[in-house]
């Protein structure tokens, strides 16, 4: 016996000794289109001899460290054929492979089930990440392909209301959104009041929303990240694609500069709606226009360099009463570097700006507003092995802040030119994290960032005494606006308050087999930079503002836990997920404030606090010609401000209430339906409980006037939402690779013409005297069609 345990414990120790002393290689590269060289971001490489399962970055880079051998490598990314390729090791190997597009029609697609599936394994959670052709199946308002709207489909995503701007996720506000388009900061992220989105799908790669398990190189926002990139542009031919709609057409081209070196796209898009409305003399318009173009230079296998860049603009004129114009510029300037086979980085130089203006004839008023950000980030990923992977990096963001230059404007105007005190910060940060396999079953991402936030001068600030902004009048139960005392002048950089925070972040995820996970994470956020809006949604007319000694950065903590089905040969998938997130320093508005024009925000606010809590569903088919999901959210959303001391009540008695994007339920019904390769359909179908309101409950007379009464905060709703979106695309000739390529798409949006509550206006009527509600609605039944052409 005692021989037999020996040979054994000798068989172990020479196993144990070969696996290590075996001379590892490491083989890395790029993952690209095969037609136009594009970079694909989030391709599959599994090797079944090393059980290895590894993934692109976001430039298409992969690292792969193994012993010397001969390996199967098995590529897969959805939307492309399935690659499979032996390849012998016996020194560092630099591999770059191309993909193609598939062909196939979707019934004909198989997925292996000995291919492991990144949804299972990987410790990812609360992340959903759409492809371009899958939103492009969804049905759109006036032939619009919207990458907003595809989102909204998602659990746990909603907006305000019909028309809304921005999104809303998890019960967070718009302004906690991370809105990122090839890394720059996205403030605004539709076209006129929500009709359309800044994206233009055509121009779009890849984008992936991460509602939570958020990763440490993301920070400056609580609710959300939103990760867009552009096309790089075909390096090898040019290609022409756009479309003609009735409200909007756009044109995109990209080509080489240098073949299998340069290229470049630009893409424009156009509304013009008004242009028919002047004909028929009528005095109102509306339009946008936006500019996507992105450049790149590969100067060789380890140096690539893009600049990137996105401008777009809206105009609302209302009778020469009312002008709103406002707009996005976005910059960008990146290097990629790989330091070795293993060491990839990522230099950016980035610039964002966005500006709002408004002019009103009847108060003789031109204001305009503007927030820029000026940002530098280094990040590195560093493959250190086939079990760990480092991330690693830097940023610093100089924050300049206008919230108002006031003009007269009309002849006749009484209004003082006047510019609000412009404010300034520095936010910076520093991260690491690393994504760890610690078995065969158990994978783990844990990170810590840490973030620092500096108010800065120039900027005279306001002092008041007792160093309350808001004070509480005891005689008619109400808070408001304190006067000043005195000013401090803070010169130019002199630091007004300062802030740091550490933000861990960690998610586990462990496999019960092939098909079946559990996964958990928690992570802090913190966020410094908030819009300043009294509103359920974000809209051209607010204000963005930076913490400071009154108006606190906001501090998230949330917990999330799922469990994640792959089931029928991977044919289907099921999602479940339950969330909790809790929010310090939430902004609240006391009774009554008025935020336009106001030279010290911190005179209507007070600092509570918010929480949210809920559960996810979503039921995927992955194959066949009906594809598509169902997804469910069952979620509240509330905020509470108690009063500073015993005397003072708070916001509704300090009591928890509905957050403005409450929405207990919210389902939705997405699918795709493939008849023949001339023939496709779409479908989606929305039900949401109705946002939270506040209505009157009576009304008393005061000095001979009416005045409404009004209960609660929000203890209100706005009646169930619903709609059906359905849409056809025909291609005349599906099989035509050369040449002139078009096709149809027709679609209407909320077929059955519900007339969904924007709001309600509370009226007495003049004849009888009797107290009237009335239902206002922004769209109903929009039939529309649109051609599209690919050269």
């Amino acid at each position: 016996m005692k021989s037999r345990i020996l040979s054994m414990l000798v068989f172990v120790f020479a196993s144990v000794f070969h696996a290590y002393s075996q001379e590892k290689v490491t083989l890395s590269g790029t993952i690209t289109n095969k037609s136009n060289t594009e970079t694909l971001i989030g391709v599959s490489i599994y090797i079944p001899e090393a059980k290895v399962g590894i993934m692109t970055n976001s430039y298409g880079f992969y690292s792969t460290t193994l012993p010397k051998g001969t390996y199967t490598i098995i590529i897969s990314h959805v939307g492309y054929d399935r690659q499979e390729e032996k390849i012998t090791l016996t020194e560092n190997t630099k591999r770059n492979f191309g993909m193609t597009e598939n062909s196939k029609t979707l019934d004909e697609v198989l997925i292996k089930t000995n291919t492991p599936q990144v949804n299972i394994r990987k410790p990812e959670m609360s992340t959903n990440k759409l492809s371009i052709a899958t939103i492009k199946k969804m049905p759109a308002v006036l032939g619009e392909v919207d990458v907003l709207k595809s989102i909204l489909q998602l659990p746990g995503v909603t907006n305000a209301q019909e028309g809304a701007t921005g999104f809303n996720v998890r019960g967070g506000s718009v302004d906690g959104n991370l809105v990122l388009l090839d890394e720059a900061v996205v403030y605004n992220t539709s076209h006129l009041f929500g009709f359309f989105s800044v994206f233009n799908a055509d121009v779009i790669k890849d984008l992936k929303l991460y509602k939570g398990g958020i990763p440490a190189n993301f920070g400056g926002r609580i609710s959300s990240v939103l990760d867009i990139y552009q096309k790089e542009g075909n390096n090898q031919e040019f290609h022409v694609n756009g479309g003609i709609g009735l409200v909007s057409s756009r044109l995109l081209v990209e080509g080489p500069i240098a073949k299998g070196k340069s290229s470049f796209v630009v893409a424009g898009r156009g509304s013009y709606a008004h242009l028919f409305l002047k004909m028929a003399n009528e005095p109102n318009s509306a339009y946008f226009y936006d500019l996507n173009t992105k450049f790149n230079y590969k100067f060789n296998d380890k140096n690539n360099v893009f600049v990137s860049g996105y401008f777009g603009t809206d105009n609302l004129n209302f009778n020469n009463s009312f002008i709103n114009t406002y707009g996005n510029r976005l910059f960008n300037l990146r290097w990629n570097h790989i330091f070795s086979n293993k060491i990839f980085a990522n230099a950016s130089a980035i610039y964002s700006d966005y500006d709002y203006q408004i002019k009103i004839k009847t108060i003789g008023m031109d204001w305009k507003a503007e927030v820029k950000n000026y940002n530098f980030k280094y990040d590195f990923k560093h493959y250190v092995s086939n079990n760990l992977t480092l991330n690693y990096g830097i940023n610093s963001i100089y924050h300049d802040f206008n919230p108002g230059t006031i003009k007269p404007y009309g002849v006749s105007s009484a209004i003082n030119p006047d510019q609000l005190a412009k404010k300034y910060a520095y936010e910076n940060a520093a991260y690491i994290s690393a994504d760890q396999r610690l078995s065969d079953k158990l994978s783990v991402n844990y990170g810590l960032r840490y973030s620092n936030f500096q108010r800065v001068g120039a900027q005279e600030v306001y002092t008041y005494a007792n160093d309350q902004p808001v004070i509480y009048n005891k005689e008619f139960h109400i808070y408001e606006e304190a006067d000043p005392t005195g000013t401090i002048n803070y010169k130019k950089n002199k630091k007004i308050a300062s802030f740091g925070n550490l933000e861990p972040r960690v998610a586990i995820a462990y496999s019960l087999n092939n098909d079946n996970s559990i996964k958990a994470s928690y992570n802090r956020m913190s966020q410094y930079v908030h819009l300043i809006s009294n509103t359920a949604s974000a809209s051209p007319l607010d204000i963005w503002a930076p913490s400071d000694k009154y108006l606190k950065p906001e501090i998230l903590d949330q917990v999330a836990l799922g469990y994640f089905h792959n089931f029928k040969d991977d044919k289907y998938s099921l999602e479940a997920e339950t969330f909790y997130k809790k929010i310090k320093n939430k902004a609240d508005y006391i009774d009554g404030a008025d935020l336009l024009g106001i030279d010290a925000i911190e005179r209507v606010l007070l600092n509570g606090e918010a929480r949210a809590y809920g559960l996810e569903l979503m039921l995927k088919k992955n194959t066949g010609k009906l594809t598509g999901w169902v997804s469910y959210t069952l979620s509240k959303a509330q905020q509470r401000t108690p009063g500073r001391n015993a005397d003072e009540p708070g916001i509704n008695n300090g009591e928890w209430y509905r957050a403005n994007y409450d929405k207990l339920h919210n389902l939705s019904v997405t699918g795709a339906y493939s008849v023949s390769p001339k023939w496709s359909f779409g479908a989606i179908l929305t039900f949401q409980t109705g946002k939270a309101a506040t209505f009157p409950n009576g009304k008393y007379l005061y000095q001979s006037v009416t005045v409404a009464s009004y209960g609660a905060r929000n203890e209100n709703s706005l009646s169930a939402y619903h709609r059906l979106d359905v849409s056809a695309t025909y291609t005349p000739k599906p099989n035509k690779k050369k040449g002139w390529q078009g096709e149809w798409n027709f679609s209407i949006y909320n077929l059955y013409n519900r007339n969904n509550a924007a709001s309600y206006s509370f009226r007495q009527n003049e004849e009888t005297g009797r107290n009237e509600t009335r239902r206002i609605s922004i769209f109903g039944i929009v039939p529309s069609v649109t051609y599209n052409v690919k050269l």
